[in-house]
């Protein structure tokens, strides 16, 4: 079984997903199934059918959910020892050299990447070349818009 790096606060979010997953979506689910049960003749019942596509739904993430918490080897950042590189769950300041444009990009796994929240993942071009480097040192990141050139002004372990 291949462990996958995840963050405390990953596995944090994961866990609550999986809570409300089991504790109040699927009996909502179970509920409808059962209420559209009782309209009647269930080959030309959609609202049956579409009941039954989502506790298929429900009941796949779950075991993805438990796929990945099985899987999980936490990384707590906070309890590493700081050597100013970036790391796996470190955040990092950059600022791109073209247009003087500040980032700050948080270093996830798969299962917590997030384009919009600026988490990205470690394997990711962008995380690649940000791994092992440090404070001042100068990154080059090949992108479908061409290649990206940022400093690296700060790495933090929050």
């Amino acid at each position: 079984m291949n462990k996958e790096p995840i963050t405390s606060q990953g596995l944090k979010k994961l866990k609550e997903e999986l809570g409300e997953l089991k504790n109040i979506r699927r009996p909502k689910i179970v509920e409808a199934i059962a209420e559209a049960r009782g309209h009647g003749d269930l080959k030309e019942n959609a609202e049956y059918h579409a009941a039954k596509e989502e506790q298929a739904k429900i009941e796949s993430r779950i075991i993805e959910i438990n796929d990945l918490i099985a899987r999980a080897n936490v990384v707590d950042v906070t309890t590493l020892e700081k050597k100013d590189n970036v790391i796996f769950g470190s955040t990092v300041y950059l600022i791109n050299l073209e247009n003087n444009e500040k980032k700050i990009y948080k270093i996830v796994g798969k299962d917590e990447a997030d384009v919009a929240k600026n988490y990205i993942y470690f394997r990711s071009p962008i995380g690649k070349a940000l791994i092992g480097k440090k404070k001042k040192d100068l990154v080059s990141v090949a992108t479908p818009s061409g290649e990206k050139n940022f400093e690296i002004t700060e790495v933090k372990y929050i």
